[in-house]
């Protein structure tokens, strides 16, 4: 095993059946319920924007006999056990072999997860031109070819286009005729993902909850989902000994609420430091409702649950002292810039857990093919980050092992090499960490420091060689790290370059301290010189926590990032380049 290095080196048809409506929905997009759940547990919902999709297609078959083809699209949304459901069909353009469709799907982009979609052409008969698209049975109209891609590699186009050959049906027998034309997809981004407000509170004469000084307020602003609790979306500063507090800006988009129109509940309480924070008041308002309120220049009385079900209004008010609205650069946006992310994993080799030929390890190889927690967490995001990075070369590391004929280390490179830590694809990394649990011995202890600031370097190099790169670490862990302080220390550095570090424990230890590392349950970090996180770039999630059945929950993971990566991008002032 080498020691830890990097190498960063035509016109359209006439329509028919225009029944339907300009645009069909699929908000859904392709989450599961499990990382629905784990989202919602931990009072956080990923970032996503309204996408439209439009079609085209260019030299199809012609299957008329005395004109030509009257071709519509049909969308499957294509789930990962291969099983399909219908999402979307187009209208019928009539007597054209390259169409154009007008009507557009529209759907939600999910960064955390892979949106995988089916398209299918059929030539419609001429006797059902008059039918509504959504009463057609496709059994009936004669198919012109299909094909599949993931909604991720139409965004990563720095023209959001791509141009996919249309085939035979899966499982069909190969024809003399090979030709079957193409299909042509672009994606657009709406307006309204775009628009962020910004929002300065303030409330006057608040209830103190404190016995011996006055409360320390602190605002939260949550959505309302159809069935559950409201989820947090963001929240102020706490100021301390205050009655009449003005926070700093908070920053919300349509992206986070929903709509500038969807109610949002916004709570006023005393922090405590256990975290049983006390509820002085709350409303219920939304976007537009903030902006009135602000046009106004009055206040609203906050109210209090009663025992009985009833609210108890108070004479405390809330004001919104300044209420504007700008459009940002999306992270879509910078994707088709020329930004790329790029995947980095780091994997623990303690002894903890357990002899890799045993079937109880946490490391056991099932020759069945059943993946363990390490394969599933490497594939799980792999298969999402993978079409965000072009070479697909990631660079791969161990820690806590001994390499052969060496000491302990606690950042090796899990291709063996003692020059460079990439290698290639998803499939390289599972390939390189199979071969290493047979090259090392398992040792200790569990230390993070070396391998962060493994990948900060190969950030830093990277930033000052003006790539338009963000890294993506990924460390997977069954342990409780011993060196913590050392730990901080790597992250409030990192803090301040293009890198997020996604943390995974497996296993049944006690991650008490991932919790510390990770910003969304407290304040920011604090280096040992005092030197405060400049953003939050740590995410955690024990398996354990969110397991259901067979079902990957590591995606929940994933849905900050975006967030990260923007707020990054914000902090330098990070302008769009055209490619």
């Amino acid at each position: 095993m080498g020691n830890c290095c990097s190498d960063v080196s035509s016109g359209p048809g006439a329509i028919a059946g225009v029944g339907g409506t300009a645009s069909s929905s699929a908000l859904s997009g392709t989450t599961n319920d499990a990382v629905d759940y784990y989202l919602k547990s931990r009072g956080f919902t990923g970032l996503f924007s309204q996408i439209e999709l439009s079609f085209s297609a260019s030299n199809l078959r012609d299957r008329d006999v005395l004109s030509k083809s009257d071709p519509m699209v049909v969308v499957y949304k294509k789930e990962k056990d291969e099983t399909l459901s219908e999402v979307f069909r187009s209208e019928v353009v009539l007597n054209s072999l390259a169409p154009k469709w007008i009507k557009k799907f529209t759907l939600a982009y999910h960064f955390e997860t892979l949106q995988t979609f089916l398209f299918r052409l059929y030539d419609v008969d001429t006797q059902y031109q008059n039918s509504k698209e959504e009463r057609l049975k496709l059994d009936q109209q004669q198919f012109l070819g299909e094909a599949t891609c993931a909604l991720s590699e139409i965004i990563t186009k720095s023209t959001k286009t791509i141009t996919l050959e249309l085939k035979r049906k899966e499982g069909f027998a190969a024809q003399t005729q090979h030709h079957h034309g193409k299909l042509i997809i672009h994606a657009e981004e709406s307006l309204a993902s775009k628009v962020t407000t910004e929002i300065v509170f303030r409330c006057s004469s608040l209830e103190s909850k404190d016995l011996f000084s006055k409360s320390d307020p602190f605002l939260v602003v949550s959505k309302i989902v159809e069935h559950g609790t409201p989820i947090p979306v963001s929240k102020t500063e706490v100021l301390k000994n205050n009655l009449n507090p003005i926070w700093k800006p908070l920053f919300l988009s349509v992206q986070q609420v929903g709509s500038k129109d969807s109610p949002l509940i916004i709570e006023c309480s005393d922090f405590n430091s256990n975290g049983k924070h006390s509820l002085i008041g709350k409303v219920q308002k939304s976007l537009s409702d903030l902006e009135k309120l602000h046009l106004s220049g009055q206040g609203i009385n906050l109210s209090l649950p009663t025992s009985g079900g009833q609210n108890k209004v108070l004479k405390s008010q809330l004001f919104v002292d300044k209420f504007t609205e700008t459009v940002q650069h999306t992270f879509l946006e910078y994707l088709a810039s020329g930004f790329e992310l790029s995947f980095m994993v780091a994997i623990d080799f303690t002894a903890s857990n357990g002899n890799p030929r045993l079937p109880d390890s946490l490391h056991y190889i099932d020759p069945s093919g059943h993946l363990n927690a390490y394969q599933r967490a490497i594939v799980d995001v792999g298969e999402v980050l993978q079409f965000y990075d072009s070479d697909k070369r990631f660079p791969a590391w161990g820690f806590g092992a001994r390499p052969i004929d060496s000491p302990v280390s606690h950042c090796f490179n899990l291709n063996g090499s003692s020059s460079y830590c990439e290698v290639d694809g998803i499939q390289g990394i599972m390939t390189s960490y199979t071969s290493a649990l047979f090259n090392v011995s398992l040792a200790g202890p569990t230390l993070f420091g070396p391998v962060i600031n493994s990948a900060a370097m190969i950030a830093s190099q990277s930033l000052a060689q003006g790539s338009r790169r963000y890294y993506v670490l990924l460390i997977i862990t069954d342990g409780v790290i011993t060196d913590l302080q050392e730990t901080k220390d790597a992250l409030v550095s990192a803090s301040d370059l293009p890198l997020s570090i996604l943390i995974v424990g497996v296993g049944g230890a006690d991650f008490k301290e991932m919790e510390i590392l990770d910003a969304d349950r407290g304040e920011r970090l604090e280096s040992s010189s005092g030197r405060v996180a400049s953003r939050d770039i740590v995410q955690f999630v024990a398996l354990r926590d969110v397991q259901y059945g067979e079902v990957s929950v590591v995606q929940a993971l994933l849905a900050e990032l975006p967030s990260q990566f923007l707020a990054y991008m914000r902090i330098r002032n990070m302008k769009l380049v055209p490619v």
